[in-house]
C-alpha cells in the first residue's frame, strides 16, 4: 500500500522545549487518533523555527532556511490506498482548521534505517 508524507505547516511548532501537556493536547490527540486508525507509520514533531540551523555554501546560520509566514512544524507518514484516502486522512489535521495547513506528498522510496 502506498505511503504518503504529510508536512504540517504552521506559524510555528507547538513543540517548544518547555511545552506543557496542555500546549500539546490537540496535536497529541490527533496523533493518537491516527495511530488508533492504523494509518500512521511514523511521526516527527519539530521544535520551533528559532532553534533551526541552516547550511548553505557560505556556512551555517541560525534560524530557518526560508523566512516565511508558515514553517514546517512536523511531518508524519501515513499508509493509504490512494490519493483520495490520503487526502481524507491528512485533512483531519488540526492545522487545516487554523491559519496553517498540510502538504501531502507520495513517498517514492526510502524508509527507516535500522542500525
Amino acid at each position: 500500500m502506498p505511503h504518503f508524507a504529510v508536512l504540517i505547516y504552521s506559524e510555528d511548532s507547538a513543540h517548544a522545549l518547555d511545552a506543557t501537556d496542555e500546549d500539546l493536547a490537540e496535536p497529541n490527540a490527533h496523533g493518537d487518533a491516527l495511530a488508533a486508525s492504523g494509518s500512521l507509520r511514523a511521526a516527527y514533531a519539530f521544535t520551533p523555527r528559532d532553534l533551526a540551523r541552516s547550511i548553505r555554501a557560505d556556512g551555517v546560520s541560525e534560524g530557518p532556511f526560508i523566512d516565511a509566514q508558515q514553517a514546517v512544524a512536523g511531518v508524519y507518514v501515513i499508509e493509504a490506498q490512494d490519493w483520495d484516502e490520503a487526502l481524507a486522512i491528512a485533512g483531519t489535521n488540526p492545522e487545516v482548521r487554523g491559519a496553517g495547513g498540510v502538504e501531502v506528498r507520495l513517498i517514492h522510496s526510502g524508509g527507516i534505517v535500522e542500525p
